[in-house]
């Protein structure tokens, strides 16, 4: 059986790596593109190695287009407040790759987003689902944000050892993080030869991750002057005496799309850009005896399109790598 799948915001970062795994999905396929500013285009203008592409593609449509047509399976790869007004289709599963409807207080939303959320009653029918630790449960999928599932993974399974208020988050993020459109932070001009903190105390995705750990975390963000991918580097502290490799490697056994280091080795950038593998390191600091979980993803694959392909695919029923990048890329 075949499912049929449309995209907004087809022609951004995490639209145009949805797509990419779309066109390799053995049971998608594709019904509508949407891009608000590349209307009549086709996609292979954009992005010529898409004229090679195995599957039809059609050309680019509003994204509003795209709404009102029926689909199996809908991705939305637009900005936050955008999609924060979006009134769902009856049928078919949605992921939203956007923070739109990962907060279940509605309240929230104005603190870390800036912006009063329109639809508040109807947060509670999106399921925000990390694939491995709380696949989807619903046809309305809250996709998880990219320093989120990164510190998520690498903590989730310990929470009921952690010391809560003792955790402390320092990840970094290459610039892709920040979306395809243009502004003054993300020029080639402020981003190379540097590296710094930004957000501080605010970025939007503190409460997502003290939502799926159930406590609340101090999180600083960094950019660093790559394209793609992120390392975690959580500190904790533990409220009782735990192997907590054992831990990790009982929660991620039976999954492909998380890889738990060998003692010692620390996660590395170079292994998991372009893939949707996550890599976690566990580590303990002989000084203050703290527990340190370090994690690496690639922002674009594992941090949005990798995860929303895995939780459709969890939500159809069919195997949850289907259409993934999880081969390493050769050395």
């Amino acid at each position: 059986h075949m499912y049929s799948v449309s995209i907004t915001g087809a022609s951004g970062y995490s639209g145009q790596e949805t797509l990419d795994r779309v066109l390799r999905h053995p049971k998608f396929s594709i019904r509508a593109l949407g891009s608000d500013t590349n209307v009549g285009k086709s996609p292979g203008s954009l992005n010529p190695s898409l004229l090679n592409a195995t599957k039809e593609l059609p050309t680019f449509v509003s994204n509003q287009e795209v709404l009102a047509i029926p689909t199996d399976v809908l991705f939305l790869c637009q900005g936050h407040e955008a999609l924060a007004a979006f009134n769902p289709p009856e049928q078919g599963i949605i992921v939203d790759l956007s923070g739109s409807h990962r907060l279940k207080d509605a309240s929230l939303y104005t603190k870390w987003y800036g912006f009063s959320h329109p639809r508040p009653d109807e947060l509670k029918d999106w399921s925000y689902a990390v694939p491995e630790l709380s696949p989807p449960e619903k046809r309305l999928i809250a996709n998880p944000g990219c320093y989120a599932i990164a510190t998520i993974l690498a903590l989730a399974p310990f929470t009921k050892f952690i010391e809560p208020g003792s955790v402390i988050i320092d990840a970094k993020s290459g610039v892709t993080g920040a979306g395809r459109t243009l502004q003054e932070s993300s020029h080639a001009g402020s981003v190379l030869e540097n590296f710094r903190p930004y957000r501080v105390g605010n970025h939007q995705h503190e409460p997502e991750i003290a939502q799926a750990l159930g406590f609340n975390v101090c999180f600083v963000p960094h950019l660093i002057p790559i394209k793609r991918g992120i390392i975690a580097t959580c500190y904790m502290e533990l409220c009782e005496e735990v192997d907590l490799r054992i831990v990790l490697e009982t929660a991620y056994a039976d999954t492909p799309t998380v890889n738990v280091l060998p003692e010692g080795v620390t996660p590395d950038l170079t292994r998991v850009q372009h893939t949707d593998k996550t890599e976690i390191g566990i580590f303990q600091d002989q000084a203050t005896n703290r527990s340190i979980a370090i994690s690496a993803i690639d922002n674009l694959g594992r941090g949005a399109a990798g995860s929303a392909v895995q939780n459709a695919n969890i939500a159809l029923g069919i195997n949850p790598t289907s259409g993934l990048k999880l081969t390493e890329l050769p050395i």
